[in-house]
């Protein structure tokens, strides 16, 4: 069992860090349940598409309204008692949630006001998750750690929760959710557990605005963090058009039913899985710069691969190493970044970061749908293509710089120093 605990998080990684992964861990099992179950207490309550497809706005919004508050409140405060408050606040939201099911209470108004609700609690208890790793973990180390804490997400919210989720909700409309909630309160005792450097409580406090704009300001003056952010910003642009139409496209494009659409899911988690294990050797034997061109070239080849295909089983391959990529490029761009931002501002960037990936999505989504209906269901997947391939090619001679820009400036320290 140690041994097995050593190949998962070495203890050079530390207790905290171990901890920290539990909690992430059993928190994405939780997460996956309802990545299913939530879909379906949805549809319990209308058939209303339109209706359905605000269930799904509503779970974002929170991130385009309150993401760089919620990167404030994480570089202002205690950042484990806001993830555990924030759990608690969730775990709140589900036990109401359940009482209105067992007590034949709950409604579509009832459903879509939780999802809401859960948005804006996922905005900051996610914002501020996102800043515990790089205090606990060494910069050479954050490779390793990021793609342990990415393994967890594949596993348990991708691959074990959804099948776990869709069978606790055909049992009874209230399981997966109270199964959720056992899940978030094992997360928060988890979480209680790491213990972190001093931070937060700086001296007197500047306004909201004035700390977001502080953030927007370190971040657009670094050069090589800029031009990540505006990558993976357009990138999910391009991604969110593609993907926004997958149901009709696996139907219609590839004669897929349920069961095979479904698939598609499975097969990007497999490969996440083949991207995770394969992360350390990556690492260890490419610059981060060469794994990122090389993930970006597969990107836009992804897009242009299923705008050609008619063929299912050749779609899966696809969608296999789309899921690897998703994985080593999450993990990579995760690590760059942490490396480059000083502690001080991790969370004011990474809810930058995370707000644009919400409003390249849904920006990507609005597009998808318009060009699909405009074009044909295929249209979106070229587009996609077209714009990846005119970014990749104005971003390629600065990829080595984005992903090395902190060796850079340690070796240029160490030059000085000397």
């Amino acid at each position: 069992m140690q041994g097995f605990a050593e190949l998962i998080a070495p203890s050079r990684l530390g207790r905290s860090f171990r901890w920290l992964l539990a909690s992430s861990w059993v928190t994405n099992l939780g997460d996956g349940i309802t990545l299913a179950a939530g879909p379906l207490l949805v549809a319990s309550q209308t058939r209303s598409p339109l209706t359905v497809a605000m269930a799904a706005f509503l779970l974002r919004l929170p991130w385009l309204l309150f993401g760089l508050h919620a990167g404030v409140a994480a570089d202002r405060f205690n950042r484990r008692a806001l993830v555990i408050a924030t759990g608690l606040v969730r775990l709140g939201i589900l036990l109401l949630l359940v009482a209105s099911i067992l007590t034949h209470r709950v409604s579509i108004g009832v459903v879509l006001a939780a999802l809401f609700l859960f948005g804006v609690v996922e905005t900051f208890g996610d914002t501020t998750t996102t800043t515990l790793l790089p205090m606990l973990v060494g910069k050479p180390d954050l490779g390793i750690a990021n793609s342990r804490a990415m393994t967890g997400l594949v596993v348990w919210n991708q691959l074990a929760g959804p099948p776990v989720g869709a069978a606790l909700f055909a049992a009874g409309m209230a399981l997966p959710f109270a199964s959720e909630s056992v899940c978030v309160l094992a997360g928060v005792l988890l979480i209680s557990r790491v213990r972190l450097p001093v931070h937060g409580a700086r001296g007197q406090r500047a306004r909201v605005r004035d700390d977001i704009r502080e953030g927007w300001r370190w971040l657009w003056g670094h050069a090589a963090v800029r031009t990540l952010a505006i990558t993976i910003f357009t990138f999910n642009v391009t991604f969110g058009a593609a993907f926004s139409v997958l149901v009709l496209y696996a139907r219609e494009r590839l004669g897929m039913g349920a069961l095979g659409f479904g698939l598609i899911t499975t097969a990007m988690a497999v490969g996440g899985l083949l991207g995770g294990g394969c992360y350390g050797w990556l690492e260890r034997h490419l610059r981060l710069g060469v794994i990122m061109r090389g993930g970006l070239i597969i990107e836009t080849l992804t897009h242009l691969a299923l705008a050609l295909t008619r063929t299912d089983w050749f779609a899966l391959i696809v969608f296999v190493i789309f899921g690897a990529h998703a994985f080593v490029w999450g993990t990579t761009s995760t690590s760059v970044r942490q490396r480059a931002v000083p502690a001080e501002f991790q969370g004011r960037v990474g809810s930058i970061y995370l707000t644009g990936v919400v409003g390249g999505i849904v920006i990507g989504s609005v597009l998808g749908g318009l060009v699909a209906e405009a074009w044909g269901i295929t249209a979106p997947f070229w587009f996609a293509f077209a714009g990846s391939a005119v970014i990749l090619a104005l971003i390629w001679r600065s990829l080595l710089f984005i992903a090395h820009t902190d060796e850079q400036a340690r070796a240029s320290a160490a030059a000085g120093a000397a």
